[in-house]
């Protein structure tokens, strides 16, 4: 349930209008608040003596146009604001990849400009909506006429500063540290302090268990689903992970025995959340996945900018680096120590593989990144001190040399490359042999 909470929230941040919406009722709130301070004499003002009030002290027929200003020039800012935010996402599609989109319409100081400017106009409106001349009775809120004259001026200076930080966000080395710092914190997240125990035992292949429907596995309640398993006396071993896309009918868990079929349909069900997108909640290949992107369209021949894969390259052998002190999780949940709930898992092959075989398929010929994997596969072992992450590590340097050997014709540029190469091999074997 808590897995499933937590997949819902994210959810909630992919929607580009929740924090406009919940400004704009703050603002429309915040109207209703400060026209009836005015009208309780709470906030200082006597309609008798209008000249004790601070702030706007004009008529009423100023404060109807000043406020049929405010609300008209923020609603057309808005608009613009609005187009500009598209146009961004126009460019960034088109450069980096559709799957960034999601960068930018999580990204929430877009949202609150929008919010800002969105939430007074209907502050705007919901005051002068109360303003009255002589011949209705006069009443003119100055508290709250005030007030949208502060939310104009912050609205000037939020226009201002939009336009700075939309400029920003749209250059490539801004997203590739963003999508690094995501990647980061999921390292972090996903990955441990210590070994956790390994399932001896063979995982249980009957039983199958099967979803209606089709999706990303954008969660697990490992803890529910091994709490069940415990009470009941079975052994679940799920076939998926996150981020893994399940067509409508494929077993995704497989029980020891001793369930009936509907209750263990159930328990596996609630424990599972899909997605028609996959999250990065549990999934520790989604930034990968996106740094990986944005190198391989950098290395297309339309845009062939291979100073932005040589940047990709290093912020994953930074992301390697950061591994090599931790643990990645075995995918087994134990209650009273013995194993109930296997989960596949990404292991340290899978997470080198997802980094450069793409890079590498796409960087043939392109000296520079070669040249930046090599590197990056050198310092990631002189970190790494584990005999089979070493052994991984070197694979993919043979993988980078042999595609080199293959695809670079200027014997100088090879020679280079077979120097970086002799020197990766000679720190991989020194860490061997410190294991």
């Amino acid at each position: 349930m808590k897995a499933r909470l937590r997949a819902w929230i994210e959810f909630l941040g992919d929607q580009f209008w929740l924090r406009p919406t919940l400004i704009v009722l703050g603002c429309v709130g915040l109207a209703q608040l400060a026209v009836w301070l005015e009208t309780a004499h709470i906030a200082g003002y006597d309609a008798s003596s209008p000249d004790q009030n601070w702030g706007y002290s004009g008529g009423a027929e100023g404060a109807r146009a000043l406020l049929s200003a405010v609300a008209s020039s923020t609603i057309g800012v808005a608009g613009t604001t609005f187009s500009i935010t598209i146009a961004a996402l126009t460019l960034a599609s088109g450069q980096m990849g559709p799957r960034l989109l999601r960068n930018f319409t999580r990204d929430a100081r877009n949202q609150v400009v929008l919010g800002i400017f969105l939430g007074t106009f209907a502050y705007a409106l919901m005051v002068l909506r109360t303003v009255r001349t002589v011949q209705e009775s006069p009443f003119v809120p100055h508290l709250a006429i005030t007030g949208a004259m502060v939310l104009a001026l912050l609205s000037l200076a939020t226009l201002v500063w939009f336009v700075h930080h939309i400029a920003t966000s749209i250059n490539v080395e801004t997203v590739v540290d963003a999508v690094h710092r995501d990647l980061c914190s999921a390292v972090e997240a996903r990955t441990r302090d210590s070994a956790g125990i390994t399932c001896s035992a063979r995982p249980p292949e009957g039983g199958g268990v099967t979803v209606s429907g089709s999706g990303y596995l954008q969660a697990v309640d490992e803890e529910g689903l091994a709490d069940w398993a415990h009470e009941h006396g079975v052994v679940v071993a799920l076939r998926i992970r996150p981020g893994d896309y399940v067509p409508s009918g494929i077993p995704v868990a497989h029980l020891s025995a001793g369930v009936a079929d509907a209750d263990a349909d159930k328990a596996i069900r609630r424990a599972l959340t899909f997605g028609r997108r996959p999250a990065a909640l549990q999934d520790l290949e989604y930034s990968i996945r996106q740094l990986v992107e944005i190198a391989v369209r950098a290395l297309s021949p339309g845009i062939n900018d291979p100073f932005t894969a040589g940047s990709v390259v290093d912020h994953l052998g930074d992301s390697l680096c950061r591994v090599a002190s931790r643990h990645l999780p075995t995918g087994t949940v134990t209650r009273d120590g013995e194993a109930v709930l296997v989960v596949p898992v990404t292991n340290y092959d899978g997470l080198c593989d997802a980094m450069f075989h793409m890079i590498r398929q796409n960087a043939a010929g392109s000296v520079h990144v070669l040249a930046r994997m090599l590197d990056v596969l050198t310092r990631v072992a002189e970190v790494e001190r584990l005999t089979n992450r070493a052994a991984e590590l070197r694979r993919h340097a043979d993988l980078v040399i042999a595609a080199a050997r293959r695809d670079v014709d200027d014997p100088d540029d090879l020679a280079d490359l077979e120097n970086r190469y002799g020197r990766c091999r000679h720190m991989l074997g020194n860490a061997r042999a410190a294991v």
